[in-house]
């Protein structure tokens, strides 16, 4: 099993104008539609895609959340989540119009006592399960969490993978994390630094591998994708054609792709590589999360 933690999950309203925003005056919508947000979720979704079996954990509050856990269930989604007293889940209002504009909810109040639940549902996860830790840590929660739950699972034997941004990503590699997804822009903000070259990104991935990760994936937009495998080898991929319509979900499928490469094959990078970068490009070149038949399509060409 493959079990995913978003801490704060959002319904995403996303509304279209045919034109521009104009403050102050009433903006109709000439299109609307909702999307289940949130970085583990988007992983989860695509591992269902990918027929793996795979459960969402994180915390939902109010009546948003149990639109939220309704809707993931009835996509064929299952879900534990930990129902917290206070707040309520987010939504998020994004407007499509010759400039996109977002407004990011707050979500509800996490307290220690709904933390204690949460780890005590990942005592129960074995060797033989993986775990992913996605997205940032809410304002309700001290900066060290991901570091606490690391260090609750350490010497457990669990696939453990972490895609966050610098300092959070930085602090958990002392816990050998089993697979880090930067991509190359924030590789280079670690190390303060601008990336260039293949060489420049293989060096500072080599770093991050001494700091304690395992498998280093490296995401590079258009230009595709860099691991520096847990051997110490290096695999380069290209993206494949086609036009970018959306980045929303993209690294997160990469790193479903990723993880359910690994285990179809028994452990092989260069599969691996492959389907996370074929599964990234789908979501990509989708207004959602990519379809099955487009990333066979797409794996065929990589």
């Amino acid at each position: 099993m493959i079990y995913t933690v978003t801490f704060n999950p959002a319904i995403d309203y996303v509304v279209r104008l045919n034109g521009p925003l104009v403050p102050g005056e009433i903006n109709r919508a000439v299109s609307e539609d909702f999307q289940f947000g949130g970085k583990g979720i988007n992983v989860s979704n695509m591992l269902r895609t990918l027929g793996m079996e795979t459960t969402a954990l994180g915390f939902i509050a109010g009546f948003t959340g149990d639109g939220l856990e309704n809707g993931l269930r009835e996509m064929g989604l299952t879900t534990e989540f930990i129902r917290v007293e206070k707040g309520m889940t987010r939504i998020n209002a994004k407007i499509k119009a010759a400039e996109e504009t977002e407004i990011n909810g707050m979500g509800p109040m996490i307290t220690e006592k709904d933390m204690t639940k949460l780890i005590a549902r990942l005592d129960r996860i074995t060797p033989e399960d993986t775990l992913v830790f996605s997205g940032s840590i809410p304002s309700c929660l001290p900066g060290d969490t991901y570091e606490k739950l690391m260090a609750c699972l350490d010497g457990r034997g669990i696939r453990i993978a972490v895609d966050a941004e610098k300092n959070l990503l930085i602090n958990v590699l002392k816990y050998h994390p089993f697979l880090i997804k930067p991509n190359n822009l924030e590789l280079g903000d670690i190390f303060g630094k601008k990336l260039t070259t293949d060489e420049e990104v293989v060096e500072c991935a080599r770093k991050l591998q001494e700091m304690g990760g395992r498998n280093i994936l490296v995401s590079m937009a258009g230009a595709g994708a860099l691991l520096l495998d847990e051997n110490g080898v290096s695999h380069r991929i290209g993206c494949p054609s086609g036009k970018v319509v959306n980045s929303v979900g993209a690294g997160d499928s990469m790193v479903a792709g990723f993880l359910a490469g690994y285990l179809k094959s028994g452990g092989d990078h260069e599969y691996a590589l492959r389907l996370g970068t074929a599964a990234g490009s789908a979501t990509a070149f989708s207004l959602r999360l990519g379809s099955r038949e487009l990333i066979e399509e797409l794996l065929a060409v990589l």
